[in-house]
């Protein structure tokens, strides 16, 4: 197959796109620079020159392709509720062209919104209509009439220089000189290693199971409080607990992530898809990594 990848320059595309052109699947690749067009050819792929918010560039690249992989997302959190409004837009533009054939579309979603804090987040459960986390991409893809949609829903995805939020925590305790949890630290973060999240996209992508709901995860929740004092022992800083109205002041906007539960199993994802992660854990990538 010929599939469209937006952000395939990304850290995640970045891994993708090769699993892909292994698995005998040719790759158009979206590309807003010239650096990133170089990279992509490469490792073999076509390059589609364009960028999330041109909705005709995305057209174009889903009009050509057999199937599209949407990773792509702006992640200035600043700007947060305006780059969900331009990912819902990008969605709905490659959504328009796949409507009523039988390509894939894999939208990128993640955890939050699906289950109460201390419990497991399960494939079968949908984010509520109410919830105040603006990022709707799977809502988007599902209500899209005549469209093979699916949804692969992520955590943490590591490796050893980037850890999804968890890089954001460790720029924060550089920093201020301190690596900080909330309360206890009790709550937890699912993880998955990037190249078992790469794997998983081309399984799904196999797959083609329209509706499909997919857990990118190989630790079910990892603590808040092990992660920080990873981060802590890595920058050689002290560690330490700040109270629930002290986090607002001290994680900036990443507080409302800071405080949320992320737990998720992946069991439903394994049995489907025969998908099993074998790579580092979460932990072990921070202890690895070069914090200077």
């Amino acid at each position: 197959m010929r599939i469209f990848v937006t952000g395939a320059t990304g850290f995640i595309g970045s891994a993708v796109v090769p699993e892909l052109i292994e698995a005998g699947h040719q790759v158009l690749g979206l590309a807003r620079s010239e650096a990133g067009a170089t990279a992509l050819k490469a490792v073999g792929a076509e390059v589609h020159r364009g960028e999330l918010t041109d909705l005709e560039s995305l057209r174009k690249g889903a009009e050509q392709s057999d199937g599209v992989i949407h990773l792509a997302f702006i992640h200035d959190f600043s700007k947060f509720q305006e780059n969900c409004e331009i990912d819902r837009r990008a969605i709905e533009a490659i959504g328009s062209v796949l409507a009523g054939s039988n390509r894939p579309l894999i939208v990128t979603s993640g955890l939050a919104g699906l289950a109460k804090p201390g419990e497991l987040a399960t494939e079968d459960m949908d984010v509520p209509m109410d919830f105040p986390f603006p990022r709707i991409s799977e809502q988007t893809a599902f209500s899209l009439k005549g469209v093979n949609a699916a949804v692969v829903r992520l955590p943490q995805v590591h490796d050893t220089a980037k850890q999804g939020l968890v890089t954001y925590l460790i720029a924060l305790a550089r920093e201020k000189g301190v690596s900080a949890y909330v309360g206890d630290g009790g709550n937890r973060w699912a993880a998955a290693a990037v190249a078992d999240v790469a794997r998983l996209y081309r399984l799904v992508l196999d797959k083609n199971e329209a509706g499909a709901k997919y857990h990118a995860v190989a630790e079910e929740g990892v603590t808040l409080r092990d992660i920080a004092e990873a981060i802590g022992r890595g920058l050689q800083i002290p560690v330490q607990s700040v109270s629930p109205d002290e986090a607002e002041s001290h994680f900036g906007w990443l507080a409302q992530f800071a405080t949320l539960d992320l737990q998720a199993s992946s069991a439903k994802t394994r049995e489907r898809l025969g998908w099993q992660p074998t790579g580092p854990g979460l932990i072990t990538d921070l202890h690895h990594m070069r914090y200077y």
